[in-house]
């Protein structure tokens, strides 16, 4: 016997399907000029055939942002987030510094752990493919279950619902599955359907109740045993990613949205210079009707033969095109100037000359750099932050770190919009550093605090110096031994100079008691 649901799932997908299909075609028409099989069209199967772009500024240049973003939320051998504890905490710990030290050495070793399973997953290889659907359509889903790696849902397999200030109440997915890969309970329940080869269509209900999550999976309006179930407010393992942040709108905007107009008229315009070149470039030969000389005699003569004929009688077809197609040539390259600065391409950023400065190269990657400040804001509260609850979540189920009470360790995103912070900050001290040259070397010494000045260059750099840098502890120390090492050869300088004189009186003394004896 079937057992139904109050309201069918798929019917609720429908539902909200309708207002994802303007997103949806604009996604679609960002892939075409881009790369068209991240979307593609309505009704296509694993085996459609895609067509190729005539450009390939989209596709380099959309490789290229999401690499940037990967790097930026996922740098490698460093984590993205930092761990610390609440107020209530740190005030137990009082002045204690030996026991916050070992706080902060337990905490790395968390912040470790969570980097070695980011790496173990293969994490970026999903999120890259995220990022390039963010980049195109302005929106992907990643999931994260308990155990494995993390699945990506494009655009058209799911649908979410937001209230006006942008948070998630309903999350459906659609996926086909083989009635064969179904738990035996679910067979049993569907009959006759799992008879048959057909794949079938497979919702995940994500809804948000007063203070949890509630998920359950249904198939042809039956749900699925033992696929009910909840998750507190901060551990959804379906995390709606957005581009750019619209308010009251249920889905984000891509990047690709923003520059549409420039890459269909630049692949418009590549495709008539590309079409238009290919006609030029074929060579035809008119002969005269009335002329002496024959074309039989033209096809069949091999290269450097002698035949009869009148020149006159022989011309070569042309296209007198090269004026327009000089004109389609320089708007091509205006609008690749404009992408290369958009999609942050290294060709945008060196300008042409034959003097050009290394530092007027970071200047100008860093401005660039600058201008996705708004992106990692998003996505650092949308992405990264609830991918690092999963995370710590994950890690402590399967014991590989202590369990904390319930809000007192909190992670904070140290990648990009802190990344750009820290930048800047280094920019800012390298030329505080510039502008104190011009009073000497002895000004600054006895003006500057090196020591803080050296932490201040590691932090705006991203590095830890813990044990790089040397402590107080330390520089004492090495000031004391040094000390003491001054004084000990101080006092053997003394012995070597006041040995000859204990020798001389020594001398004497022997002449003495020779001459009395």
């Amino acid at each position: 016997m079937e057992q139904q649901v109050a309201v069918s799932v798929a019917n609720r997908y429908q539902q909200l399907e309708t207002y994802r299909t303007s997103f949806l075609q604009r996604a679609r028409d960002g892939a075409l000029v881009t790369i068209p099989s991240l979307f593609p069209p309505e009704g296509s199967s694993g085996y459609t055939t895609f067509p190729s772009p005539f450009q390939a500024i989209g596709a380099r240049g959309l490789n290229n942002l999401a690499s940037k973003l990967l790097i930026a939320l996922l740098p490698p051998n460093s984590p993205c987030f930092r761990l610390s504890l609440d107020e209530a905490a740190l005030a137990e710990l009082g002045a204690d510094n030996a026991a916050r030290g070992k706080v902060e050495e337990a905490l790395a070793k968390i912040e470790r752990n969570a980097m070695s399973e980011i790496e173990t997953m293969a994490l970026r290889v999903p999120v890259f493919e995220a990022l390039k659907q963010l980049v195109v359509a302005g929106n992907a889903l990643v999931h994260m279950p308990k155990k494995g790696g993390i699945k990506v849902f494009s655009l058209d397999r799911y649908v979410v619902k937001r209230d006006a200030m942008g948070n998630i109440l309903e999350i459906i997915t659609k996926e086909s599955v083989s009635p064969f890969m179904l738990p035996k309970a679910a067979q049993d329940l569907l009959g006759e359907v799992s008879d048959t080869n057909k794949s079938l269509d497979l919702f995940t209900y994500v809804r948000r109740a007063s203070n949890k999550w509630e998920v359950r999976q249904e198939i042809k309006g039956v749900v699925i045993p033992n696929s009910e179930g909840t998750y507190p407010l901060d551990k959804n393992p379906f995390i709606p990613l957005r581009f750019n942040r619209i308010d009251g709108e249920d889905y984000g905007r891509g990047f690709i949205e923003e520059y549409l107009g420039d890459l269909q008229s630049l692949e418009s315009l590549t495709q008539a210079i590309v079409e238009g070149s290919a006609a030029a470039a074929k060579v035809l030969f008119l002969v005269a009707p009335n002329g002496t000389t024959k074309p039989k005699t033209l096809a069949q003569a091999p290269n450097g033969a002698i035949v009869q004929g009148n020149a006159q009688d022989v011309s070569t077809l042309q296209v007198e095109k090269y004026n327009d197609f000089r004109v389609a040539l320089e708007a091509t390259a205006r609008i690749e100037e404009r992408m290369a600065f958009a999609f942050m391409l290294n060709t945008a950023v060196q300008r042409k000359g034959e003097r050009v400065t290394a530092e007027e190269i970071r200047y100008m990657a860093q401005e660039l750099e600058g201008g996705l400040g708004g992106l990692y804001s998003i996505l650092s509260q949308e992405f990264q932050l609830p991918l690092v609850n999963l995370l710590l979540s994950r890690l402590e189920s399967e014991g590989k770190m202590p369990k904390m009470p319930k809000d007192t360790l909190k992670p904070k995103i140290i990648t990009g919009m802190e990344a750009l912070g820290r930048g800047h900050d280094l920019n800012k001290l390298s030329q505080f550093l510039q502008m104190l040259q011009p009073l000497g070397p002895d000004v600054i010494a006895s003006e500057l605090n090196v020591g803080d000045y050296i932490d201040r260059l590691g932090a705006s750099l991203g590095l830890d110096t813990n044990g790089l840098i040397k402590s107080e502890e330390q520089r004492q120390a090495e000031m004391q031994q040094a000390q003491e090492m001054q004084d000990r050869q101080h006092a053997k300088d003394i012995s070597l100079k006041a040995a000859p004189n204990v020798s001389k009186e020594m001398a004497q003394g022997m002449r003495e008691q020779q001459q009395q004896g």
